[in-house]
């Protein structure tokens, strides 16, 4: 697939464009929730984008990129999904105000986008030159598909190096100033617990794609393709956070589902190692093939969970509206 600048550069001004219509536009009165009805819509405006863009693929590469790209997409979102659960106990852990979630996780997913920019750069020039990556890729996902069926998969906020260092190093208020990231306090500059929770939504969505990256790399090793399914999954995330924020309770078998998702892209990725070093037996799992794996594992897991009468094993976090910010540690400034 040949993509030139201007069309990259086409691309980047489209999603600036999307994610400044959603900050401004969409959450133009931030006095207001976001209701379920406004999330519904705006993630079925979201997914017509996605599909629309991956219809543009088909017309413009053909339907075999078509088919990449839009496995890439079902998958990202899938495991978007997921990782919703963190989502929820970072924003009730800093007591987020209601009406100041979407910036924060809009802003959030920006810094996500950005990191995860850099990570699929680096990704996909480890895999044009070396073809042993496949073989790491595949062993990741693997592990991770074992760890969601032993259940490691534990909805616990831990803080990493970067979330620790902004807290030790950046003057912050101990409360919230409805949705201003940056406050004067005695004539000195000082930021809100805004943006350390921004900072906390977009580090900790980077080790989510510790496999969600490998998994696409599974789909397709296209960079362009892997960016623009990245980048679709998670600017509809927003919406479906406050969407999905009740039914994901609901959805107790999709870990399993995942971890067979994983486990069969890290199947494949060890496959198609294994072929490039002339192994005549390793088959290569054809796309149509991978977009009727994962389209029926997602279908099958969510209709077991909605019938089962097994409770959430992951109890609703409650909601809050309180305008204070827990006490950051002794190590803030």
């Amino acid at each position: 697939m040949n993509v030139s600048p201007w069309v990259w550069a086409l691309t980047l001004i489209g999603i600036l464009a999307i994610i400044t219509v959603d900050l401004f536009v969409i959450n133009r009165d931030e006095t207001k929730e976001f209701t379920t009805r406004r999330a519904a819509f705006w993630s079925v405006v979201y997914i017509g984008l996605a599909v629309v863009f991956g219809i543009g693929v088909w017309i413009f590469s053909g339907g075999r990129y078509a088919a990449e790209y839009f496995g890439g997409f079902v998958t990202e979102k899938s495991l978007s999904v997921d990782n919703l659960f963190v989502f929820m106990v970072i924003l009730a852990r800093f007591a987020v105000p209601k009406q100041a979630q979407h910036k924060v996780l809009m802003v959030g997913i920006v810094i996500a986008l950005v990191l995860r920019g850099i990570f699929i750069a680096v990704g996909a020039a480890a895999i044009s030159q070396f073809t042993w990556v496949f073989f790491i890729f595949g062993g990741i996902l693997i592990w991770t598909a074992i760890g969601l069926v032993r259940g490691d998969d534990e909805d616990e906020f831990k803080e990493n190096r970067l979330l620790l260092m902004a807290k030790r190093f950046i003057p912050t208020t101990d409360a919230y100033e409805g949705d201003k990231i940056v406050t004067k306090r005695d004539g000195r500059r000082m930021v809100t617990p805004l943006l350390i929770v921004m900072i906390a939504i977009g580090s900790t969505d980077v080790l989510f794609a510790l496999d969600s990256i490998p998994a696409i790399f599974g789909l397709t090793t296209e960079p362009y393709l892997v960016f623009t399914a990245n980048a679709f999954a998670l600017m509809g995330l927003v919406q479906l956070y406050f969407l999905l924020g009740g039914l994901a309770e609901r959805l107790v078998y999709l870990s399993h589902g995942l971890a067979f998702i994983l486990g069969f892209i890290g199947v494949k990725l060890v496959f198609h190692a294994m072929h490039e070093y002339g192994v005549s037996w390793a088959p290569e799992i054809p796309i149509w093939l991978s977009l009727g794996v994962i389209g029926g594992t997602l279908v099958a897991v969510t209709v077991a969970s909605l019938v089962s009468p097994k409770r959430p094993a992951k109890g609703a976090v409650d909601d809050t509206a309180g305008k204070r910010a827990p006490a950051l540690e002794s190590d803030s400034v």
